[in-house]
């Protein structure tokens, strides 16, 4: 499921390693750990104007950058000062002195713990001083709380935070609308323009939802909110710059007109789905050229689904973009090898990366499903989960991802792949996901799956960690645990998802000995990448 792609995968020489040694590691060790990935494509297709427009992306995305790295940690000149290199590589991957693979443990002397809200405000504020700030604005995704002189805590826009990045970003962005010929693109610019300048994106998010049929694509602004740990309400800034690959995106455009059967038929009570999901959302498949801020911290998104704004999901749906490239690179060096030493040979022929293509595809559009707004009257999900939301949700984008799967393909709407070939490809992809450590939405959610399916039975493992898939048991397992996720969302309760996360995102010791199996014949933990204009020839 892909076509020629130009992509150099460098493999670094690996050391045996133990899970539970991560203390010991050395930085070295750790930076060895990531696969080297080149981010290039066949450039051919694009008109000269489209070519500049993509090495002003690049430039973009470069400044997204430098403002994460603001949000992340602060005053970058305090990394660059650090003298060992390979303390230096981690910090770059890291975007920091912590290991985010590690519960974020410090990894150079002389720098403190890090803060669970990073700079989004004053590392002595706690949520009580912030329930007693006097200002709504407290509460947008665009804000930052600070202090005055008086000590006195005060709430203040992104735009004036960060004005002089962004006012860089705009002016190499309002030099991309001078020349660009795409009319979505271009209103999607010129809205992108304003909303850096007033912290509102609600238009900007429905132009790009508009945005159809432009051969580019290209991500930009403050979008998750997984860095804060704190409230779980501020967005990081990145970008992302892509490529769109024409055939593959023609071939998944059905799929969105079939989500309003499909948010019917979800296996739950049906006052957790009773929201009609938007079918003017659209599925393409790109080629991803640059990865900035956010997006390429630690581990790397294989897939976007956005807006992640509820109002603009629920009046149009969501985009949901494939990375393919950076999609097969970690399917073959990640995936494959770590099935390799923990599935039964005899279903290791199940494995394939259409399946693990299929799975993350509609892990993605899965997120456009369930509900938005809890019935208990806490208000949106996302705001009434707090600091648990990314996970739960991440789980719940999993579990309905292969739930949507195997539905399709019992429908008849999804041929080439059979339900064992998805299950087993996602139990395999499990065990990638959880060696982020439980310290990352997507690790805990990750963990609260794979011991949800060992207690349902979906599968054993013998004495030598050799993984037998039961698919029946799998089956059941995906319903009821689509069920319960859905009604921990609906409930809107952050003391019920607290509770959840913190009894069932744990390692067993047997899970532990897989992820030390695993570790110790040099797998990759995940990819760093070779990206910008000298590696596309711009």
């Amino acid at each position: 499921m892909r076509k020629t792609i130009l992509i150099c995968l460098g493999l670094l020489a690996m050391y045996g390693t133990k899970a539970q040694d991560l203390d010991n590691m050395t930085t070295r060790e750790k930076v060895e750990q990531y696969a080297s990935v080149k981010l290039t494509t066949d450039l051919s297709h694009l008109s000269s104007n489209e070519k500049e427009m993509l090495g002003i992306f690049l430039d973009v995305a470069k400044i997204m950058d430098d403002i994460y790295w603001k949000q992340a940690f602060g005053n970058k000149k305090e990394i660059n000062e650090i003298n060992n290199l390979w303390d230096y590589e981690f910090a770059q991957i890291n975007y920091g002195p912590w290991d985010r693979m590690n519960n974020w443990k410090p990894f150079v002397k002389g720098f403190k713990e890090k803060t669970p809200g990073v700079t989004f405000y004053p590392e002595d504020m706690t949520k009580e001083d912030f329930n007693k700030i006097q200002d709504e604005k407290k509460n947008s995704q665009y804000t930052v709380i600070r202090k005055d002189a008086n000590g006195k805590l005060y709430v203040k826009g992104y735009y004036e935070e960060y004005k002089e990045d962004l006012d860089k970003a705009i002016e190499l962005l309002n030099k991309a609308i001078s020349i660009c010929d795409n009319a979505g693109m271009k209103k999607y610019l010129v809205e992108r323009v304003k909303a850096l300048q007033t912290n509102d994106y609600f238009a900007s998010d429905m132009a790009w939802m508009d945005m159809k049929d432009s051969n580019l694509d290209f991500v930009v602004g403050p979008i998750e909110n997984y860095d804060d740990e704190l409230l779980g309400l501020k967005t990081s800034f990145e970008a992302f710059v892509l490529v769109k690959d024409l055939a593959w995106s023609k071939s998944l455009a059905k799929y969105i007109q079939l989500l309003p059967s499909l948010q019917k038929s979800l296996p739950c009570d049906p006052k957790f789905k009773q929201e009609v999901p938007g079918t003017e959302s659209d599925l393409n498949v790109y080629d991803v050229l640059y990865y900035g801020g956010d997006c390429n911290a630690g581990g790397k998104t294989i897939a976007i689904n956005l807006p992640n704004d509820e109002k603009v999901q629920l009046a149009k749906g969501s985009r949901r973009l494939q990375l393919k490239n950076a999609m097969k690179a970690k399917f073959d060096a990640i995936v494959v090898p770590i099935a390799k030493q923990v599935i039964n040979e005899d279903q290791m022929k199940l494995i394939n990366f259409d399946a693990f293509f299929s799975n993350v595809m509609f892990h993605e559009v899965a997120h456009g499903l369930g509900i938005k707004n809890s019935i208990t009257g806490n208000g949106p999900i996302r705001q009434a989960l707090q600091g648990e939301y990314s996970a739960f949700e991440e789980a719940k984008a999993d579990v309905l991802g292969l739930w949507m799967v195997n539905e399709l393909i019992k429908r008849g709407e999804l041929t080439g792949l059979t339900e064992e070939q998805s299950i087993t490809t996602y139990i395999a992809g499990l065990l990638r996901s959880i060696r982020f450590g439980s310290a990352e939405a997507h690790g805990r959610a990750n963990l609260m799956c794979y011991n949800f399916f060992e207690k349902a039975g979906a599968f054993t493992r013998d004495d030598k960690g050799i993984y037998t898939i039961n698919f029946e048991k799998s089956k059941k397992a995906i319903e009821d645990w689509s069920a319960i996720l859905l009604e921990i969302e609906g409930m809107g309760s952050y003391e019920n998802a607290a509770k959840y996360s913190n009894e069932n995102a744990t390692i067993s010791a047997e899970l532990q000995q897989d992820l030390d199996k695993i570790n110790s014949v040099g797998i990759p933990v995940d990819v760093v990448f070779e990206q910008g204009r000298k590696v596309l020839g711009l």
